[in-house]
């Protein structure tokens, strides 16, 4: 008999894994529109970046999910999330852009707790 401890990770990676797949899927329907919001911003190389992002995304939100390499794709997230966060959603005087900021560093925040206690047994991984 399994506890309802043995159904949370599966609970949070779902939760988790949701906004990353959703905005990749997102990012690969447009992706000429979503390069073009990254030249706005200066990010480097646009047309070459929205792929990296579209495959950090997809691919590391459907790791997440599944439990897959759980915690190398928790790793490459975090990263991820603090590097948007600080480069993108924290201008200078965009105070309503600074709830997007926080959201990174709160996900950020929960890719660490998965990288400590691993994805959980029902996980591709089966780790505890």
């Amino acid at each position: 008999m399994h506890s309802i401890r043995t159904y949370l990770p599966l609970l949070g990676r779902v939760l988790m894994s949701s906004i990353f797949i959703w905005s990749g899927i997102g990012k690969l329907r447009n992706s000429g529109g979503t390069a073009h919001y990254f030249a706005s911003l200066h990010i480097p190389v646009p047309d070459v970046t929205v792929w990296l992002v579209i495959a950090v995304e997809v691919l590391g939100g459907l790791a997440i999910l599944l439990g897959f390499k759980t915690r190398w794709a928790a790793a490459v997230l975090a990263i991820y999330c603090l590097a948007t966060g600080f480069c993108v959603h924290l201008p200078v005087g965009d105070q309503p852009n600074l709830i997007n900021f926080y959201k990174n560093l709160v996900m950020a925040g929960g890719f660490l707790y998965v990288i400590a206690f691993g994805a959980g047994a029902v996980s591709l991984d089966k780790d505890s």
